[in-house]
């Protein structure tokens, strides 16, 4: 491959291919479109055609097919005379809740297993006793004032406690947004004070890396910049409440006294709001700034994660569902709507690396965990370490993996098939939180191709254009949707006239979200390849690529631990990339292996995508969702201030890119 174009992939690269015996619920739909239709739709790729090209029919035929519960049915789908850019209501005269949509289940069936670091054990939840449980939060938030439209937050981890705090609120008609543990004061605060919340959750300590973590001096100085709260509720998660000291946070209460006069048997009142009545407030990573607020509505939200849970991973009540996140990234709020397909939801909070790297594969034996999700940084660290799960494990149950957070490479497609299952379904998927949901994904109707995503999800009008706007295939393109979708955000918090809005989707084509990404789409496959964020563009000489290109080669070197690959500007305009290598510890940093990385490159790209700079670095920075930060390095090594370093995970990462003598003279 070079730098702009592709070979389609063959016969060799197919890693899986679905089972035809097997009816998943794609085909069981397709059946459903060509009876209502009079359509005879053969295979998934007809029927995505026809799902963007009549997007109000496939919308409308969803809602029908997945049953969503609602007090009144919508008047209209959508006004399909209304581009994009004019971001039109979806599902008009619906009324309907978040909450009893995901609680529509009320049996004994397991709706919630959770643990987590440090725990003795795992948690077990039923349908039922999360809609009476779920029930108590929604009369205490009542009983504190709380009503439709109110924000209620989280600062949270992983747990059972989020899960109830979200529906209780979302049964009322509140808007929830939550941020983890690992999130320091200026972080929260800088998301946080812009939406007001009125009731914060939270625990006293977590467990990570072998730790026990104080939260509640954080949380202190979280609650005393947070001007409009009414009562502050602390959930004892590591100690025992006897052991806990919340006298000097103002307005707490424990969690049992919050929900002790509340608890009854009484059934939920659940508030009906329009489709577009916010549900989430999500936030940007804040790299570049104070982060954006992107308000997501109750319909749009679980009509667009539903049709990717049940359709595109074939979700049912027989499924365990897991996914390794914290609250603070979109993939949360991913995983909770798995509560509408009636699955089992896994949660798990801390390390997953201790005790051993293996610690979610023993539970995916343990509790027959179907579906398992991850970062995609986390499959490369597992081969890293040499962890082969397909040795130690018996993983009968999986069925699928799914992987997102940054482009998943050909070794790690690689790795998954050699070292952790055979005939497993590998869905790299590919959103962002600026929809809560995805592009692109797992499809259990279509093959596994090696570093591709399987294909376009359904409804979603996605294509690669070349810079004169024109969709381009086999070549890289920037990632654009032409058509409207219900999970794009009803807008930004506090957007007076909707500038920011309009300048972060539609500021470069018209009539068209672009979305920052660089990608290829197989004319063959109709894959996808991932070339990372085009906000990162690399232009050495006029020559535009995206650093993701660069990663897919270096990090297959056994010597590479992980890279960082930006561009520097001099006084005069030009630009040089500059490539950061974080080798593992054995190995050394020489001209000889050098001398291997440029002449990879030029082989696998061309010589104009060698970087005129490559030198080692002890630690690439990321954010507290995982995902590499190159802004931040391009901003230190060109002598600027990075204005938010509370976005990353480790910040004092960045002080290694300062005043390196070879990039000095530029």
């Amino acid at each position: 491959m070079n730098g702009d174009k592709m070979q389609a992939n063959g016969k060799d690269s197919c890693l899986w291919r679905p089972d035809i015996r097997k009816k998943t619920k794609i085909d069981e739909f397709r059946e459903v479109v060509n009876k209502k239709f009079g359509t005879s739709f053969g295979d998934y790729h007809d029927l995505y055609k026809w799902s963007v090209s009549q997007y109000a029919d496939f919308w409308g035929t969803w809602w029908e097919y997945g049953g969503f519960v609602c007090s009144s049915p919508p008047s209209q789908v959508v006004d399909t005379s209304l581009n994009i850019t004019q971001i039109p209501r979806w599902f008009t005269g619906t009324k309907l809740n978040f909450a009893e949509n995901l609680l529509r289940f009320r049996d004994d069936r397991v709706a919630v297993y959770s643990t987590g670091e440090g725990q003795p054990g795992i948690t077990t939840i039923t349908y039922e006793q999360l809609y009476k449980r779920v029930g108590a939060y929604a009369r205490a938030l009542k009983g504190h004032h709380v009503k439709s439209g109110d924000r209620v937050v989280g600062y949270l981890p992983n747990c059972p406690a989020a899960v109830e705090a979200m529906l209780g609120s979302a049964s009322l008609g509140a808007v929830w947004s939550s941020t983890s543990p690992d999130f320091g004061i200026t972080g929260v605060l800088e998301r946080f004070t812009q939406i007001e919340p009125a009731i914060l959750f939270s625990v006293e300590a977590v467990v990570y890396n072998d730790k026990i973590h104080d939260h509640l001096n954080k949380l202190k100085h979280v609650v005393a910049g947070l001007k409009h709260l009414k009562k502050v509720v602390i959930i004892p998660y590591v100690h025992k409440k006897n052991e806990i000291d919340i006298s000097d946070i103002p307005n707490s209460i424990f969690l049992d006294e919050f929900l002790a006069e509340w608890e009854s048997e009484k059934e939920i009142e659940f508030e009906q709001v329009p489709f577009h009545h916010p549900q989430f407030i999500m936030f940007s990573s804040g790299t570049t700034g104070v982060p954006k607020c992107m308000v997501h509505s109750v319909g749009g939200t679980l009509i667009q994660i539903a049709k990717e849970h049940v359709l595109h991973c074939d979700l049912s009540r027989d499924d365990v569902f897991t996914y390794y996140t914290t609250t603070g990234w979109m993939m949360w709020n991913w995983l909770v709507v798995g509560l509408f397909s009636g699955c089992s939801l896994f949660l798990y909070d801390g390390s997953p690396l201790l005790p051993t790297p293996s610690i979610l594969w023993d539970f995916v034996d343990k509790l027959g965990i179907t579906v398992l999700g991850t970062g995609a940084k986390w499959l490369t660290v597992l081969e890293e370490r040499g962890v082969k799960p397909r040795e130690t494990h018996d993983l009968t149950s999986l069925r699928a993996i799914l992987s997102t957070g940054s482009p998943l490479s050909v070794h790690s497609f690689n790795y998954v098939y050699n070292d952790i299952k055979a005939d497993v379904m590998l869905g790299s998927i590919s959103g962002g939180t600026d929809i809560v949901s995805c592009f692109m994904g797992s499809n259990p109707s279509l093959p596994v191709y090696e570093g591709e995503v399987q294909g376009r999800n359904l409804g979603m009008a996605v294509e690669a254009w070349g810079e004169n706007g024109q969709p381009v295939f086999d070549m890289r393109g920037e990632l654009v949707c032409t058509k409207p979708f219900p999970s794009m955000p009803t807008q930004f918090w506090n957007d007076d006239g909707g500038i920011k809005y309009t300048k972060a989707y539609f500021a470069k084509f018209p009539h068209t979200w672009t979305h920052g990404d660089y990608i290829i789409i197989n004319s063959k496959t109709g894959g996808i390849t991932m070339l990372g964020r085009s906000d990162g563009t690399l232009n050495p000489s006029g020559v535009r690529f995206g650093s993701a290109e660069i990663y897919s080669i270096v990090e297959q070197f056994e010597e590479v631990s992980d890279s960082v690959c930006v561009g520097q500007r001099n006084d005069a305009g030009e630009e040089r990339v500059v490539l950061f290598l974080k080798l593992h510890p054995h190995a050394k940093f020489t001209q000889e292996f050098t001398r291997r990385i440029v002449i990879a490159i030029r082989a696998e790209l061309s010589a104009r995508h060698v970087p005129a700079v490559i030198l080692p670095i002890s630690e690439v920075p990321y954010t507290v969702s995982g995902k590499k930060v190159e802004v931040a390095v391009r901003q230190i090594i060109q002598g600027e201030t990075v204005k938010n370093r509370a976005a990353l995970s480790n910040p004092d990462s960045l002080d290694l890119y300062k005043n390196i003598p070879q990039l000095q003279d530029w």
